[in-house]
């Protein structure tokens, strides 16, 4: 990395930082582009991470500079208002995508300049009639500075509570080019739930029918609401990477979009063509779920911006081809079974992406242990979606034309029911076994269930279970789960 002079050595040296993140800003099929504007970031894989902004006073000469690339625009917050030279704000209604609570409305009231850093900052209303409402901030570059290809950076600290999602991610210039959402494409460089705090989501949707590619990654210390952290990604013709504090954790070059019934557009459209930067906080929806009694709207709720850094290299190659996507399909044990740890013998990490990985969502609070060859989900508070409390094993091989068997024992400490599927994290989460419910007792149970996979192969289908959103939330048992082909 060239160093022309850093923030960090004005006033701060401390750790480099930087991040990424899963769909959650305007995932909907009806999503328009109804401004001039979207959301800004950029990247700079030196970044100190703090709980406090940096020096105010940064030039042009004192940012940190990656290794080969070329600064071609940063704002550091520096002066005592948003610049609408630079900035574009949203106007949206209540509901526009998502489900989502909150009216974007474009005042200087939910998206400021305080102390050298972009504040957005959600607010919560009552009426005299008891009626709730939300309004937040949303603002963008869009033809003020839209880049194709490069190194995007901001130094973030993200809102904590239930129901919040704010975002920094990235939407094309023109979004008819390729078609409207989603096969104009959409890179989401960093989202993170506000009660998943530690966790961040980095995500790439594309294509028509919807696809999306993600990779998660989660802090072993600290968290990204209370000290800041840097997120970038690294975008070249045919390939992106995400970084958090300078880590990278997730990659991809594996995407297209077409026009239904059409073929598809050269590689690598869309993403070949200039996007622009969205920084905002959405309130309620689909995925993050509504505010509940412990969401306050004070400073924590606030999305602070320290900068957003755009590099380049001086010259692209765009003579790229698409790669061949080969499918790794898992082979199945001895037996016939292509779950892992299925007789719960290992009493494994359940907080990693290897095997087992039991999920707390959208208010849900519980925990798992693995003991005597069977899984214990215990929930004390079921949360507001039925994955909220969410047991899941990843890489299932799902083969096109081919019949499977998919079984498990199970049992409740009293009776209620819990819901099962087979799903499609990389397909737009599509069901090749639907959402099923089982009505659980107090006595041990084998549930079997046959399907067809009428799909495109698929090397990364997942074993669900899902216990939140029930009335009860009963203590269950599982064990022996088999999926295995049977044709």
């Amino acid at each position: 990395m060239r160093k022309i002079r850093s923030k960090r050595f004005l006033g701060l040296l401390m750790a480099m930082a930087m991040t990424a993140s899963f769909a959650g800003c305007g995932k909907d099929e009806d999503k328009k582009s109804t401004t001039e504007a979207t959301e800004a970031a950029v990247a700079t894989p030196d970044a100190a991470t703090s709980s406090d902004p940096l020096p105010t006073d940064v030039s042009e000469d004192e940012v940190e500079v990656p290794a080969g690339y070329n600064l071609v625009w940063h704002d550091e917050f520096n002066g005592t208002e948003l610049s609408e030279a630079d900035w574009n704000r949203e106007e949206h209604k209540v509901g526009w995508v998502n489900n989502e609570l909150q009216k974007y409305v474009p005042s200087a009231d939910y998206a400021y300049v305080k102390d050298g850093e972009l504040v957005i900052q959600p607010v919560k209303t009552e009426d005299e009639d008891g009626n709730v409402s939300y309004v937040s901030g949303r603002v963008n570059t869009q033809n003020k500075h839209d880049i194709k290809y490069g190194w995007i950076e901001a130094r973030i600290k993200f809102p904590q509570g239930k129901g919040f999602l704010p975002a920094f991610w990235m939407m094309p210039q023109d979004e008819d080019y390729y078609g409207q959402w989603p096969k104009c494409g959409e890179i989401d460089i960093a989202e993170v739930l506000g009660d998943n705090i530690s966790t961040t989501y980095g995500t790439l949707h594309y294509g028509e029918p919807h696809k999306q590619n993600q990779g998660t990654y989660t802090l072993k210390d600290g968290d990204f609401s209370n000290e800041y952290h840097v997120f970038a990604i690294e975008w070249e013709p045919g390939l992106i990477k995400w970084y958090v504090d300078g880590e990278q954790f997730y990659e991809t070059n594996d995407w297209f979009t077409k026009w239904s019934g059409s073929k598809e557009k050269p590689y690598p459209a869309p993403f070949d063509q200039p996007f622009h930067v969205i920084l905002n906080v959405a309130v309620g929806g689909d995925w993050p779920g509504d505010p509940d009694e412990t969401t306050t709207f004070d400073d924590k709720a606030a999305m602070k911006v320290d900068y957003v850094r755009y590099f380049q290299k001086d010259s692209y190659d765009e003579n790229v081809e698409k790669p061949e996507k080969v499918l790794e399909m898992r082979e199945a044990d001895e037996t016939g079974n292509f779950v892992h740890n299925s007789d719960f013998s290992e009493a494994e990490d359940l907080d990693d992406d290897n095997d087992w990985k039991f999920l707390q969502l959208n208010g849900g609070k519980g925990s798992a242990e693995i003991k005597d060859n069977e899984i214990t989900i215990t929930t004390e508070e079921a949360g507001s979606e039925e994955y909220s409390i969410q047991l899941v094993q990843p890489q299932m091989p799902m083969e096109q034309g081919a019949k499977y068997k998919f079984t498990f024992e199970a049992y409740a400490d009293e009776d209620r029911t819990m819901k099962t599927a087979i799903t499609a994290p990389n397909e737009n989460w599509i069901r090749y076994l639907d959402d099923t419910a089982v009505d659980l007792t107090g006595d041990w149970q084998t549930f079997e269930f046959e399907l067809e996979m009428k799909d495109e192969s698929d090397d990364n289908g997942r074993v669900e279970f899902n216990m939140g959103k029930t009335d009860s939330t009963a203590t269950i048992h599982i064990r022996n789960v088999r999926l295995e082909k049977i044709d």
